[in-house]
C-alpha cells in the first residue's frame, strides 16, 4: 500500500478488533491511549508496516507491532495476523488478569437487598446517597 492508501490509525484499530466501532478507536487515539514510541497520535495518523504500538483498552495494555494493513473488519482470523503482540506484553495481561482475579476472589455479593435497618446503617455510614 502507498501512503495515499495506507489507513489511518482508528480504522486500523477497528479493522484489528481492538475496539468495537470505529468511533470508540478514534476516542481512544484522541485521548492519548495509543501511542508510537511513546509519542500520543492523531486519528488521522497513517500506519505503516513495523510500527510499534502500545494500545491501552480498559484496564488491559497491549503492546505489538504491525504486520499488515487494512481499512475494513474483517474476521477474527483476518483480525488477528494484522498485528503481532509481543510475548512480554501477552504475559504480563495474564498477569494482570489473574491479580484482578485474586483481589475479587475474597468479596462475596449480598445474597439479597439491604432491608430497613441495614439501609439506615449504610446511610449513617455515608457509604450511599438517601433518595
Amino acid at each position: 500500500m502507498s501512503d495515499q492508501t495506507a489507513p489511518r490509525i482508528d480504522a486500523w484499530l477497528w479493522a484489528a478488533r481492538f475496539f468495537k466501532t470505529r468511533a470508540l478507536a478514534k476516542q481512544a487515539v484522541e485521548r492519548g491511549h495509543v501511542t508510537r514510541a511513546g509519542a500520543a497520535l492523531k486519528p488521522a495518523h497513517t500506519v505503516r508496516v513495523g510500527d510499534a504500538l502500545r494500545i491501552a483498552r480498559g484496564e488491559e495494555t497491549f503492546a505489538v507491532e504491525v504486520t499488515g494493513l487494512a481499512q475494513k473488519r474483517g474476521s477474527v482470523a483476518v483480525a488477528q495476523g494484522l498485528y503481532r503482540e509481543s510475548d512480554a506484553s501477552a504475559a504480563a495481561r495474564v498477569a494482570a488478569r489473574e491479580q484482578r482475579r485474586a483481589e475479587r476472589a475474597g468479596y462475596q455479593p449480598p445474597p439479597k437487598r439491604p432491608d430497613k435497618r441495614a439501609r439506615r446503617l449504610l446511610r449513617a455510614l455515608g457509604d450511599f446517597d438517601a433518595r
